[in-house]
């Protein structure tokens, strides 16, 4: 195999807010608690249910490492887990804007996702068995992920 090859998997939107922890020895660790969302793509549509974190941590050099657990729940009732690592950053001030949820235009930050799901629905089962990438951008108060099912 020569090439890394994706289909959309779905676009997902997220509503959250962010608690501080502060300095911890290996970073500052920011929590964003998800209030809820939504998410839609060819095979896939429903929300996103509040309770879900990221539980960041913001190194010195300010990289955001990104540790996600949310649930969806599809149009139909299936309830489906997904968990996400990822990684943000940019220019120092880009990042500041994004702290204090300014808006900043995407193409100024890296921002980008590798997801897995878990459930337990029989007409979902087939996202038990796959990596999806994503690509991230933030604007007040909300996130959106571009999804791709890596083939």
């Amino acid at each position: 195999m020569t090439e890394i090859r994706t289909v959309p998997l779905m676009t997902v939107r997220l509503t959250f807010t962010v608690q501080t922890v502060g300095a911890i020895p290996s970073g500052n660790r920011r929590i964003g608690v998800v209030s809820g969302g939504t998410f839609e793509g060819p095979r896939l549509k429903g929300t996103v249910l509040p309770g879900g974190a990221d539980w960041a941590i913001v190194r010195s050099d300010n990289v955001a490492l990104l540790d996600v657990r949310l649930v969806l729940q599809t149009h139909d009732d299936a309830v489906i887990g997904m968990t996400y690592r990822g990684i943000r950053h940019g220019p120092s001030a880009v990042m500041e804007r994004l702290n204090r949820d300014e808006p900043v235009d995407p193409s100024e930050y890296y921002f980008r996702t590798v997801a897995t799901f878990e459930t337990a629905a029989s007409h979902c089962d087939w996202l038990n068995r796959l990596f999806a990438l994503g690509i991230g951008h933030r604007s007040p108060g909300n996130i959106v992920y571009e999804l791709f099912e890596l083939l």
